[in-house]
């Protein structure tokens, strides 16, 4: 099929045969010039006839395509419907005209060349830059969105009404955790229901799983913050985990649209009253017995399993630190490990813990403590607080203890006064220092002032067995021996255990009898501990006084006298006044006579009588300078005189009016 334009007549044919020589010049060989160089064969004119017909059909193609350039550059379906039918008869037409071409055969070439039927195709082997690309081409169709077919969703696998039913029935059968699983696969559907987060939070409300309720009920109030129902779940929540504040904003914030369960607001309420006593309570200073109490009764609304809130822990802690017995502060050392048990690096816990081991008296342990709360924050108050405190006190304590030890008395009761003033609340270390001061004025013989700082030692620390026992020493170094004895003996009937308790009763025992007689010290005016130089000096200046010679008028000044010189008799001598400090001589002679079947213990004669002279048993009843005279001495045995008399008149051996007073015999 040949295109009609080619043989229409062509108007300025000079500018078109340029035009197409041009073309012919810069364009590459098509493949028929290539096959027409290639054939050595073909004639000249044939070359030219076709290079002309191939011209004058481009130069036709040209003029068309420029005509329409406007119309290329529209899709065809945007077309007209005409327009449209033009362009795809066009189309429909091959732009060129076939070629003949020569192939090599074996035959004559010239009989090849001029049949019609001869068309020349293109090498296959050429390379696409070698093909002519000035013909029309089709127009390249506008970009367009790609829309998918609409169908259906796919229907979901889980269907999220039949969870939620399911749910219900295993919660109403109290099968939480079942009801739990079926809620969340809901949710895991639809995950912003707020009616499957309500669900959810109540499921894990009665399987004691609060925190996860919690989490469930602030999801559904921040979907919905007008749902009454999901906020008094909520509030509900927080009086479970210990949270009376929070409870009572959200129910503030529901009267706002809607009515409060009566009951659910007594007991936010309640709870909130009871942590602001305790809170009170501490603030003022009263006993810690009120805190633990307010502290109990909040502790009873709180969720079942719930753990105890820090803050109320802490408070706890800091009343049985007020409390301040033996037993609260192994309690507050309880609450502050339990707690360092979560978070060892607590530095409220810390505090606690150290102020605990302070109030015990282990400073050492306490200071520690404290330090090691402030590494972990350095600036907290009361640990600073704290370990300065501690510090001043535990080196004024240190310093009267020096003091005692190196004997200055007057200087270690002032510093241990000192060191009372720096904590007056911590009754441990206070008592401690009380029973320090005691001991001191004890050697300062300030009897009066040891007693009443024992009493308070004792008013702070009741079990403090020491402050007892030196209680009880002052009473009896200031004379009060029977009062020491009762005193040991209820710390000997409330401890039995007590080490040495049942000597110093006995020691105490003995002091009563001292007590009972002829005190030579107090006769000679000097001290128990006085020296023998001492000793002579008061007697010399006595027995000067009272010299019967020196008062003849006087009756009692002999009697005076003689005390005198037998306080110095028993003083000067260091055996007898051993035994006279020792109480030896207090010895009851029925005890010396109950040994063995009659007669004197060990052997015969008086100088077995367990170590006692008959000098000094002579003494013992009362034999003066003068002799045996007074009421009468008889010995009366049927064998004579125990003292070797073989026989003897029947009364034995008597003393008429030199004899013992008041009489005395044995028979």
């Amino acid at each position: 099929m040949v295109l009609p334009g080619i043989f229409k007549p062509r108007k300025n044919s000079e500018p078109d045969s340029k035009k197409t020589s041009k073309h012919r010049e810069a364009s590459p060989l098509s493949p028929s010039r290539a096959s027409l160089s290639k054939s050595p064969n073909k004639s000249p004119t044939k070359s030219l006839k076709e290079s002309d017909l191939r011209s004058r059909q481009r130069t036709s193609a040209s003029r068309s395509s420029s005509k329409n350039t406007s119309a290329a550059d529209i899709h065809p379906l945007n077309l007209p419907p005409d327009e449209r039918e033009k362009r795809r008869s066009a189309m429909s037409v091959p732009s060129d005209p076939p070629t003949p071409m020569d192939i090599d055969q074996d035959g004559d070439t010239s009989s090849a060349a001029s049949s019609p039927q001869s068309i020349v195709y293109p090498d296959a082997n050429a390379n696409a830059d070698d093909t002519d690309t000035e013909g029309p081409t089709s127009p390249v169709p506008p970009p367009h969105r790609f829309k998918p077919p609409t169908s259906p969703p796919p229907a979901p696998a889980i269907d999220p009404e039949a969870c939620k039913v399911l749910g219900n029935k295993f919660f109403k059968n109290q099968d939480y955790v079942k009801a739990i699983a079926e809620y969340t696969k809901a949710l895991s559907v639809e995950p912003q229901s707020v009616t499957y987060l309500s669900n959810r939070s109540a499921a894990f409300m009665s399987a004691n799983r609060f925190e996860e309720a919690l989490a469930d009920a602030k999801q559904g109030q921040d979907i919905e913050p007008q749902n009454a129902k999901v906020l008094s779940r909520l509030a509900r929540i927080y009086v479970n985990l210990g949270r009376p504040a929070d409870a009572v904003d959200v129910m503030n914030h529901i009267s706002s649209f809607d009515t409060v369960s009566p009951a659910d607001r007594s007991l936010a309420t309640s709870m909130q009253s009871h942590i602001q006593q305790a809170e009170d309570a501490l603030r003022r200073g009263t006993t810690g017995s009120m805190v633990i109490h307010a502290l109990d009764q909040a502790e009873k609304s709180l969720g079942a399993g719930v753990e105890k809130p820090r803050k109320w822990q802490l408070m706890r802690g800091e009343a049985y630190l007020k409390m301040g017995n033996v037993n609260s502060l192994g309690d507050a050392q309880g609450v502050a490990m339990s707690l360092l048990r979560k978070n060892s690096k607590d530095p409220e816990a810390l505090v606690l813990r150290g102020r605990a081991l302070y109030a015990q008296g282990d400073n050492d342990k306490a200071l520690q403590h404290f330090r090691e709360a402030l590494n972990c924050d350095p600036d907290y108050k009361d640990g600073v607080k704290y370990l300065r405190l501690v510090q001043k006190l535990e080196r004024m304590k240190e310093e009267g203890n020096t003091a005692f030890k190196t004997g200055k008395w007057r200087q270690a009761v002032d510093l241990y006064g000192q060191a009372l003033e720096v904590d007056p609340t911590n009754k441990g270390i206070n008592s401690k220092l009380y029973q320090n001061r005691a001991m001191a004025s004890i050697k300062l013989k300030d009897y009066k002032s040891a007693i009443s700082d024992c009493d308070r030692a004792i008013a702070l620390d009741s079990t403090y067995i020491k402050a007892r026992k030196t209680r009880a020493r002052a009473m009896g170094e200031s004379g009060s021996w029977e009062d020491a004895v009762r005193e040991y003996k209820a710390i000997a009937e409330s401890n039995p255990s007590e080490p040495g308790i049942q000597k110093e009763i006995h020691n105490a025992e003995l002091e009563v009898k001292k007590s009972k007689r002829k005190d030579y010290y107090k006769l000679l005016g000097v001290e128990k501990d006085a020296s023998e130089s001492e000793i002579k000096k008061a007697y010399r200046k006595l027995a000067i006084v009272h010299h019967p010679d020196k008062n003849p008028d006087d009756a009692s000044a002999a009697e005076k006298f003689k005390e005198i010189g037998e306080a110095y008799e028993c003083l000067s001598d260091g055996q007898k006044r051993a035994r006279y400090d020792s109480g030896e001589d207090l010895i009851d002679p029925s005890e010396m006579f109950a040994q063995g079947g009659g007669g004197f213990p060990m052997g015969g004669g008086m100088g077995g009588m367990g170590g006692i002279s008959p000098e000094m048993l002579f003494n013992m009843m009362g034999q003066g300078g003068g002799g045996m005279g007074g009421g009468g001495f008889t010995f009366s045995t049927a064998g004579g005189s125990p003292f070797g008399g073989a026989g003897g008149s029947r009364g034995g051996r008597s003393r008429g009016a030199g004899g013992f007073p008041g009489g005395f015999s044995f028979g």
